[in-house]
């Protein structure tokens, strides 16, 4: 086992349960109901009640990890002997991870002899998740500090995002669609296909009538974009299971590979993109 620990956060969509099976720690992003200052973690709600209140209304906002979070999460690893490395949310989606480089570099005076590495994964939800995943094999398979982090600096531009939403008032509230567009969209049933850029930002590509081909579209980027024949790639579904099993089966019929992991997208992305919302994510030859 490497001398170092991984650590991510939140929004990268993988359970409390499975991030301590792969031995990775988690710094707690928060959500609060607009208009309440009481703030939540996403162990302290429910991610089935949160979209049950979102879908009856309710309005979330979100709020990114500072850097005492950081500094409380990743000191212990430190006292320990160990160094540390940090994937984490997307730069161009929160300022989390400027609190990272700014908690890594008051830790390094108090730790001169540790060190905390940190990566911007330019991702979200499950394609942080995947990234944490691959560090996870090359921790595991021996590789150190410096080599883990150089690969998933590698990869980072490879991670492929691509998402739907079921409902465009959730990306009018963020800014991402006009509200004209939404209202014209919700009439026409139109259902965006969106991807991650290279800068991290959530920029919409496709526009396609209904929800079935919103997942054919989905599917076709996968197979212009994937860089294997059996590509691993994990799914991430916004309280819409039945839509994840019904693009894992259309992925597989494809590729012959089931998806690495089936997870739910927690209330720190959830608040942003709504129920419904249905995404993909694997190595492709750009993003």
């Amino acid at each position: 086992m490497q001398n170092y620990a991984i650590f991510t956060d939140t929004a990268c969509d993988i359970s409390p349960e499975l991030l301590n099976e792969w031995n990775v720690g988690c710094v707690d992003l928060r959500f609060r109901r607009d208009g309440e200052t009481a703030e939540y973690t996403q162990a302290q709600m429910s991610t089935p009640d949160f979209y049950r209140e979102m879908r009856e209304g309710a309005v979330f906002k979100t709020s990114a990890a500072n850097e005492d979070d950081f500094i409380k999460s990743f000191a212990p690893a430190l006292e320990s002997g160990r160094d540390v490395l940090y994937i984490g949310f997307s730069a161009g989606l929160s300022s989390t991870v400027g609190a990272a480089f700014k908690a890594a570099e008051t830790l390094g005076e108090r730790f001169p002899d540790r060190r905390v590495e940190v990566v911007s994964s330019l991702a979200a939800s499950a394609g942080l998740g995947l990234l944490v995943w691959y560090a996870v094999k090359n921790r595991d398979g021996g590789l150190t500090l410096d080599e883990n982090a150089a690969d998933i600096r590698e990869k980072v531009p490879h991670i492929c995002h691509w998402f739907t939403v079921d409902d465009l008032k959730y990306l009018k509230r963020g800014g991402r669609v006009s509200a004209a567009s939404a209202l014209l969209g919700t009439a026409l049933n139109i259902k965006p296909v969106l991807h991650v850029d290279d800068d991290g930002h959530l920029i919409p590509v496709h526009k396609v009538i209904g929800r079935r081909m919103s997942l054919n579209t989905m599917l076709a980027r996968m197979k212009e974009l994937a860089q294997d024949e059996k590509p691993v790639y994990f799914i991430s579904h916004g309280d819409c299971i039945d839509d994840a099993k019904l693009l894992e089966e259309k992925v597989t019929e494809e590729f012959g590979v089931t998806a690495g992991l089936i997870t739910d997208i927690g209330p720190v992305i959830g608040a942003h993109s709504g129920p419904g919302t249905l995404a993909i994510f694997f190595l492709g030859v750009h993003k």
